[in-house]
């Protein structure tokens, strides 16, 4: 009997924890977000219901090796800016003397790194995550080049947070666009470094129950290894051409890019007779023309098919065209009308372009930008640091995108209301939702990144893993807690909380109406409130609250808020750290947020 009231309470106990766990995991499905151009995510009650979509993402690893350091980095936007003139002249010295070269169209967010640098790709980690991409696809389309030391730092980071809870996507490779004895040296390299000892299996995108790998196995030889090879993995080679013309024209295929409207790839019938596909292509931008008949060329030559191009609609007249996504919304539109099992985006990272004569055999005058130039023409969707607070507006379209893609997962509801006791953290025990963050995302950063630059950031500090959010009547309490013991609250930008009490962006700063800890606390937390929408705050009022270890609450009176004694609905987010104040980008860079980025916890007892 003993025994089995003991098995009985494991049970209890087992199914505890499993419930915590569960409730634990973050769901960034439920966070809503904003753009610079007033455009919101869509929410749970937009999208339909979560299905088995799978959404795949080209990314680069070719950002390393071993760059001169007396070298500075060439940003094309900022030379056109600063030397119009210099499109009209190969030899012009803003380009140097380092040609064809490598060119940035913009600088990343994250600087001009290199895809060695862990702090970077861990960011990169919970970006994708938190748009729900499920794979990523390296770009080793070029020779027999795989870039080893980048794949390898990535598997590491990657790796180590997926142990933190971090849903990364998986890896697939992509290696020549056509039949090329160097396919043959790119896939034994990578199937004996990597997939043959089983390396980082849990971490291989699998497809039709075998890792897949995008490449020709037709030059494949009758050795044991080749054959070994080939049955390993699903092959299915990339289409290397942008036409809609009669492609692809093998049925193993997958494409990368396209212009509209794009085809499906991998076509079968269901037992219905209907046509289904395994895949589709979405692009920010085609760098391809008119008298291109749709082949690839320059990106600087009139009419290219640029970010704010439609096949539909034509080029957006608005100077600042570039940052509403015509191209790439007519092409998700397209994806939804394909309905495939995978849609493949290009592209989050590449940002480089050689600049190329005409003797290269690309068509511009007098030099061509092939892959990457501008802002209207290029293709990344990773945020960048030209644009401003506007950096992002591809990456939030891309998270709505996908939300619409693949539906979303809802939201725990919100428990029933309570009186919390500042000083018994206990009294949290019961309430929901639990809103999670990444652990183990305050690492620092040390690493060169291209050319001159170098790189520190020592802002990680507190490593803010969940919040809480309870009510009554009279208060709405704030709780959240860090991985270890929160550092003094005397240290500046400490744990401060954002507050979107109406859900509107066009009042406070950014949304935000309200923020504690701006002005760090001493007897009690401060109150302030955005003045003239802007960062700018005033005193509230004042608020008490209490820290233990690595848990902090805050009891805010509902009518400091501007808050009835009925239904609550908001946003929030803690941030521990920032270093430039009035920068929403800062969320991208420095400290610990949560959740990351723009976007916001959602609070709400509407439901």
């Amino acid at each position: 009997m003993t025994n089995i009231k003991f098995f009985a309470a494991a049970a209890v106990a087992l199914l505890a924890t499993s419930a915590t766990l569960s409730a634990q995991k973050v769901n960034s499905d439920s966070w809503a977000a904003t753009d610079a151009l007033g455009r919101k995510v869509r929410s749970y009650d937009e999208a339909p219901a979560k299905n088995d979509k799978l959404v795949g993402i080209f990314y680069w690893t070719w950002h390393q090796g071993n760059d001169p350091k007396d070298y500075p980095v060439k940003n094309i936007s900022e030379i056109v800016r600063e030397h119009p003139e210099a499109m009209k002249d190969y030899n012009h010295p803003a380009w140097g003397d380092r040609k064809p070269g490598f060119f940035f169209w913009e600088q990343p967010l994250l600087g001009y790194y290199k895809t060695t640098d862990k702090w970077v790709l861990r960011k990169h980690a919970e970006l994708l995550a938190d748009a729900g991409v499920d794979a990523v696809f390296f770009d080793c389309t070029n020779g027999s080049l795989t870039f080893k030391d980048s794949y390898e730092a990535l598997l590491e980071t990657w790796s180590k947070a997926k142990e933190d809870g971090v849903n990364v996507p998986k890896i697939c490779f992509i290696l020549n666009l056509f039949l090329n004895p160097d396919t043959n040296v790119s896939l034994r390299q990578l199937y004996n470094d990597l997939y043959k000892p089983g390396r980082y299996s849990d971490l291989w995108f699998m497809w039709k129950g075998k890792p897949c790998i995008m490449a020709y196995p037709d030059l494949l030889t009758d050795s044991a290894l080749d054959q070994e090879i080939k049955q390993f993995f699903t092959f299915r080679p990339g289409q290397p051409d942008y036409v809609n013309g009669p492609f692809p024209d093998r049925n193993d295929q997958w494409g990368w890019l396209e212009n509209y409207p794009q085809h499906g790839y991998v076509a079968s019938k269901d037992e219905n007779g209907k046509v289904k596909y395994e895949q589709a292509t979405v692009g920010v931008a085609q760098n391809t023309s008119p008298d291109r008949k749709g082949h690839c060329g320059a990106f600087n030559v009139k009419d290219s098919y640029g970010r704010d191009f439609s096949v539909r609609n034509g080029f957006d007249p608005r100077p600042d065209g570039y940052l509403y996504g015509w191209n790439i919304s007519e092409q998700w539109e397209r994806a939804y009308e394909l309905d495939p099992e995978l849609v493949f985006v290009t592209g989050w990272n590449e940002y480089i372009a050689g600049i190329w004569l005409p003797k290269d055999g690309w068509q511009g005058d007098p030099f061509s930008f092939v892959d990457q130039f501008d802002w209207a023409h290029s293709r990344d969707i990773e945020p960048n640091k030209g644009w401003g607070d506007k950096g992002d507006v591809y990456y939030l379209q891309l998270v709505d995108r996908i939300r619409k893609f693949k539906g979303m997962t809802p939201a725990e509801p919100a428990t029933e209301a309570k009186t919390i006791s500042l000083g018994r953290f206990s009294d949290w025990d019961d309430v929901g939702p639990y809103f999670a963050s990444y652990k183990g995302n305050t690492m620092h950063r040390d690493h060169e990144g291209r050319y001159d630059q170098y790189y520190v950031n020592t802002s990680g500090r507190n490593d803010i893993v969940g919040a809480k959010v309870a009510r009554d009547s009279r208060y709405i309490w704030f709780y959240v807690e860090t991985a270890e013991d929160l550092t003094p609250k005397s240290d500046p930008h400490w744990m401060q909380l954002f507050i979107d009490v109406d859900r509107d962006k066009a009042t406070g700063w950014n949304g935000y109406d309200f923020v504690v800890n701006h002005v760090s606390p001493k007897g009690r937390a401060v109150l302030e409130r955005s003045v003239q929408n802007n960062w700018i705050w005033e005193t509230a009022g004042k608020c008490k609250y209490r820290v233990k270890g690595n848990k902090l609450a805050i009891r805010i009176p509902r009518e400091m808020l501007g808050i009835g004694d009925g239904p609550v609905d908001i946003e929030f987010k803690w941030n521990d750290n920032m270093q430039e104040e009035g920068n929403i980008m800062d969320f991208y860079v420095n400290g610990d947020t949560a959740p990351g980025s723009r976007f916001n916890y959602v609070y709400t007892t509407n439901q």
